[in-house]
């Protein structure tokens, strides 16, 4: 026996209510869970974006020197020669910034000082060997030599004039200097004329964004030193790591007793800091989700299981004039396709206006439409399953119910 549409739907017509509160909560949940949905993916993406140094070796220590007087310079080189004597350490600096760490340093940028406004704003790197101390793979030109690093506070200061070079990211270059090479070219950065003398492949900002300024990353030589703001960056193998990063808090300690050591962490965890928000927000949206997957799910077996009770005498009947179970269960499943159905096409145009909104709101990104009809499918799963323990009760109804009062 073929399932007819039209009879269904005049059922639904006279049960009007109930119906239209079922599609506008499946409506409700399809918007909502395609936004929550690409949310999450969203989230996720941003937390494992490539940071571009081995993670795993590097910790950082900040520390504040209280009442420290004399030569900031030498307090800083004696530091240093302290950690590089901690056994484990295999490469030491003072640095400002860290990809995905708590202190961003930028800038703009552009490609002649007759610019008036940046072409780009860029992330900031500076330390003495901090592309050896970060493990930057150079894929052109050359690092920084010795003679070209300059105190950070002299070069502000203009006590001290630096080399003016700089190195920037393979795709730092590609996006400045399309048409060739970016070695060799100048580029302004603040109010420096500086020359690119190294492309490294890969190193993310301190904070990120979006996308596309994920790489927009420039180092250096300039020598950093704690009271700027600066952090040791140590590098130590992955298995000793921990007890390094212990013994190199000792060490400054034995410096200078007097000190304040205000961060000590293994980079995993500074990362794991950073990205705490986006994590939050996709364990809280994966919840919403979840949760009112099921509600609709309740919602769709409770009304089915109420219209199965009322419609007792009349699936009786029907089963008196021939209808099979299977024709019974179809019909319970057609008719919440139908529902579904009504709900998933408000829901897209619903989930396509609560993405707009938050792009006004948010600056999130579009929804690509490949979720709308994803979300379609599993709604339509969800219904399909829901119905099933209603529909087969229905179909178990025997013919001599239609004899009954």
């Amino acid at each position: 026996m073929s399932i007819d549409v039209l009879p269904i739907l005049s059922t639904l017509r006279r049960h009007r209510l109930t119906a239209t509160l079922l599609v506008l909560q499946i409506a409700l949940t399809c918007a909502i869970v395609c936004n929550a949905t690409f949310l999450i993916g969203d989230r996720l993406s941003r937390m494992l974006m490539p940071s571009g140094i081995p993670e795993e070796q590097l910790m950082r220590i900040t520390v504040s020197d209280i009442g420290a007087r004399g030569d900031v310079h030498a307090r800083t080189v004696t530091d240093l020669a302290a950690l590089r004597r901690v056994a484990g350490v295999d490469a030491v600096t003072v640095g400002n910034s860290l990809p995905f760490g708590s202190s961003s340093w930028t800038s703009g940028l552009r490609l002649d000082k007759a610019q008036k406004s940046p072409s780009i704003d860029v992330g900031l790197f500076y330390g003495e060997g901090l592309s050896d101390v970060l493990g930057l793979r150079l894929v052109a030109g050359r690092r920084f030599t010795p003679d070209e690093y300059v105190w950070v506070d002299d070069h502000v200061t203009r006590r001290a004039a630096g080399a003016n070079v700089a190195m920037v990211t393979s795709a730092l270059a590609k996006r400045l200097f399309p048409e060739g090479s970016a070695l060799g070219r100048q580029v302004v950065i603040g109010t420096d004329t500086m020359r690119i003398v190294g492309i490294i492949d890969r190193l993310a900002a301190a904070s990120v964004s979006a996308r596309d300024d994920l790489n927009d990353t420039v180092v250096l030589p300039w020598r950093m030193i704690p009271a700027y703001g600066g952090g040791y960056f140590i590098r130590a193998r992955p298995e000793r790591a921990a007890r390094v990063l212990a013994d190199a808090v000792a060490a400054l300690k034995a410096v200078d007793p007097r000190r304040v050591v205000v961060e000590a962490r293994l980079y995993p965890e500074i990362r794991a800091r950073y990205f705490a928000t986006d994590r939050a927000m996709a364990l809280t949206l994966g919840v919403v989700s979840m949760a009112l997957l099921v509600v609709t799910a309740l919602g769709i077996v409770g009304l089915a299981s109420f219209w199965v009770g009322q419609r007792r005498r009349q699936i009786g009947i029907r089963r008196a004039l021939g209808a099979r179970r299977a024709d019974i269960l179809r019909y319970f499943q057609t008719e919440n396709f139908l529902l579904a159905s009504m709900g998933i096409v408000l829901g897209m145009v619903l989930a396509y206006g609560v993405n707009l909104i938050l792009m006004r709101q948010y600056e999130l990104p579009r929804l690509p439409l490949l979720y709308l009809p994803v979300g379609a499918v599993a709604l339509w799963i969800l219904g399909q399953v829901a119905v099933l323990a209603p529909a087969l009760r229905a179909a178990s109804v025997p013919p001599v119910v239609a004899t009954r009062g």
